[in-house]
């Protein structure tokens, strides 16, 4: 049996990697509108 700790954290982590795999589907999507992405960007410009 899992504590319910561990349950709720493995939840958590389950839904931040599904946030940030449908942030980063969403950044890809307006990537061609953008010229410059603006990672590169901000580190060009460093």
């Amino acid at each position: 049996m899992t504590k319910p700790s561990s349950y709720s954290t493995v939840n958590m982590v389950i839904y931040l990697i599904y946030s940030m795999s449908k942030w980063i589907s969403t950044y890809f999507e307006l990537l061609p509108s953008i010229e410059i992405p603006p990672i590169p960007a901000s580190l060009l410009r460093r």
